[in-house]
């Protein structure tokens, strides 16, 4: 079976139902193919920026995101003796109508946008379909062959295949494109734990020592757990058990020792091996590449869904005129890679200066903290906050929705710091 269809997105993750939604406003035959039935699998990225906030009141689903069960994150600091805490990113300064970091559950945000995009007659979201290769006329990329879960095998031509497929992108393997991979010191693994009512809610404070480093992230009802240690250790951790895991928990996070038993197997534990790359070129005649499957970031910061965001609007800026006329050019599909390499490289600079600075010491056991310059600067002078918060939360070129895209809230959500 052959259909057709102006664009196809491969991958239902937050850049490919950004991208979906902003095509099918522009009036873009848009279809996004999704392998899974549904949006529910826990502890994928959960942030939303403030420039993503800004993003969706542009978009006029301000109002239905606010209405969803979330917590928000002011500041990022380093812990400083039993109870003290240094601000190492302070997001209370920035001056945006949301100064913080939303913490929601990736499911509900993606159904959030799955419900705007069946609001328009160009968008269709296939769930339960996977994209098994991508289909080639002469040395173009005119389509992709997919798979449904009840084994109907089909292809999809479209004038652009976009892969938002992520870091281990199908799509990008099968064209022949292969990311520059940078050296990354650890691994990561997520849990989560009961949050007690009396927790603070609205700061991140990292704990290091003895060869590990802990996160919780507060969410409504519970902590979700980053576990940092050295990287390739997950063999050994599951073999080890969940007794030695809770322990080796315990001595990272000790506060949480008295519910650490709410961990009862290893199955409980998600792994994820973490990478930082780039493409150097991001297309090739008919395809483009975009969020993970251009840049896989580092979790540090939180910010990969906040790029991938991004990049899927300047996608839809510079795009759907050539996609309303028909088949982009390469020339035109090089544009996204243009604007968007500089936020890109910036931020995995900034990733690949604290790993080398903080996250290396740490796993080889040199050292349970940052550099002591960065302690004596932030606490001299802590306006300076402001600037990874900044990086953090905004971006050096943050994105703005297009005019066809832009619609009004029936009700504005009431912005914080304005």
């Amino acid at each position: 079976m052959t259909e057709r269809t102006d664009c196809v997105v491969i991958g239902g993750g937050p850049a490919g139902m950004v991208l979906g939604l902003l095509l099918a406003r522009a009036g873009v035959e848009v279809t996004v193919l999704e392998k899974h039935a549904d949006f529910l699998r826990d502890f994928r990225g959960d942030t939303v920026h403030p420039s993503t906030l800004q993003l969706l009141d542009e978009l006029g689903l301000g109002e239905r995101f606010h209405a969803l069960p979330h917590s928000e994150i002011q500041q990022i600091g380093f812990p400083i003796g039993r109870d003290g805490v240094l601000t190492f990113a302070d997001l209370s300064r920035l001056k945006v109508n949301y100064p913080y970091v939303a913490m929601v559950p990736q499911w509900d945000f993606l159904d959030l946008l799955a419900d705007a995009g069946r609001e328009e007659p160009a968008f269709t979201l296939r769930m339960s379909t996977e994209v098994t290769g991508l289909v080639a006329e002469g040395d173009r990329i005119a389509g992709v062959r997919y798979r449904t879960t009840d084994g109907t095998e089909g292809e999809l031509h479209a004038n652009l295949v976009v892969a938002a497929d992520g870091r281990w992108s199908l799509a990008r393997r099968q064209a022949g494109m292969r990311p520059q991979e940078f050296d990354v010191p650890f691994d990561a693994w997520w849990f989560r734990l009961p949050r007690h009512e009396n927790e603070r809610g609205d700061t991140i404070s990292p704990q290091m020592r003895n060869r590990k480093f802990a996160v919780a992230l507060p969410r409504e009802g519970y902590f979700q757990i980053a576990y940092l240690a050295p990287k390739g250790s997950d063999e050994d951790l599951r073999h080890a058990g969940i007794e030695r895991f809770r322990a080796s928990v315990a001595d990272a996070y000790p506060d949480y020792a008295d519910r650490l038993d709410t961990l009862e197997t290893m199955d409980d534990v998600k792994f994820l091996d973490v990478r930082l790359n780039r493409l150097h070129r991001w297309h090739t005649d008919g395809l483009l590449c975009i969020g993970d499957a251009a840049h896989a970031m580092s979790p540090i910061g939180g910010v990969g869904i906040n790029l991938a965001v991004q990049d899927a609007v300047a996608t839809a800026h510079l795009l759907a005129a050539p996609l309303r006329r028909g088949r982009p050019r390469p020339k035109d599909l090089a544009r996204v890679r243009t604007r968007r390499w500089l936020p890109t490289v910036a931020v995995q600079l900034l990733q690949r200066l604290l790993h080398r600075a903080v996250m290396r010491p740490v796993m080889e056991g040199r050292r349970n903290g940052p550099p002591k310059p960065v302690m004596v600067l932030l606490t001299r002078f802590p306006a300076l906050s402001v600037v990874p918060a900044y990086l953090i939360g905004v971006g050096l070129r943050p994105e703005h929705a297009p005019g066809f895209a832009r619609r009004k809230s029936e009700l504005s959500p009431a912005p914080r710091g304005s």
